[in-house]
């Protein structure tokens, strides 16, 4: 399985890498929370667009994700507008969704886009073809909040986000039971070990899940999620314990 290198960052390969993100309103919540951040261990940014009061307007997202990669120059900055169907804060038309997201992957000001895999399997080619001719990384992600689906149809999605050209599928399900857990933390392991290609990201939400944020390195997650000021989805650990553990663990592991 490849592993994805941004800004020195190599993605698959040592412990999961820690996403913080950021999900203030206003430009002033949004630098607050990243010069925040600037005394934090942590590897990625995730700015959560969909909080933005200004996000129908692309230049004013433009001029604050500047002012982000300003303040973090090191850090790849994951760019994500998450849509009310999968647990976003706006609702938004599919055609504004993806005229933001083409214009940030054109931008030079974002590492990394988020692209929700069922909003259609040509808009999402489409997406993935744009970011890629400017070197832009794709996770292409689904997200669950009722249910954790059947072990075999976890791995279909997944399969499903990589047939259509992600370099990192993401799935985050909500467990019911503790073997709503397991389940899927098994479909995990058998999409790392016989299907997948590139690295991939799944957790199970909420605090019966919390064990799937810090067993990457066993099971095959790449990548994690960590709340320093403000958590963006149920059962994200504090930045600065995730990465205790995440140590603790990887060095046993290895």
């Amino acid at each position: 399985m490849k592993t994805i290198t941004i800004k020195n960052l190599e993605i698959g390969s040592g412990a999961p890498k820690i996403i913080v993100p950021i999900v203030g309103k206003t430009e002033a919540e949004l630098l607050s929370e990243v010069a925040f951040l600037q005394s934090i261990d942590f590897d990625v940014l995730e700015w959560r667009v969909d909080h933005f009061s200004q996000v129908d307007d692309i230049d004013a997202v433009k001029a604050v994700a500047k002012k982000i990669r300003d303040l973090l120059p090191i850090k790849p900055i994951l760019f994500t507008f998450r849509t009310a169907n999968e647990g976003g804060v706006k609702p938004w038309p599919l055609i504004n969704y993806i005229e933001l997201n083409n214009a940030m992957a054109c931008s030079g000001l974002v590492d990394l886009i988020d692209v929700e895999v069922f909003i259609g399997d040509d808009h999402v080619k489409d997406i993935i073809r744009v970011a890629h001719q400017h070197q832009v990384v794709v996770v292409t992600s689904n997200h669950d909040f009722d249910k954790t689906p059947p072990k075999d149809e976890i791995i279909a999605r997944l399969r499903k986000m990589q047939d259509l050209g992600a370099d990192i599928p993401k799935i985050a399900v909500m467990p019911r039971t503790t073997e709503d857990v397991l389940t899927l933390l098994a479909a995990t392991t058998e999409m790392k070990e016989q299907y997948a290609t590139q690295p991939l990201i799944t957790m199970s939400m909420a605090g019966l899940g919390a064990i799937s944020r810090v067993a990457g390195t066993t099971f095959g997650s790449a990548m994690t999620f960590g709340a320093a000021k403000n958590a963006s989805a149920p059962g994200q650990l504090d930045v600065k314990a995730l990465r205790y553990i995440l140590d603790v663990l990887y060095h046993s592991y290895a």
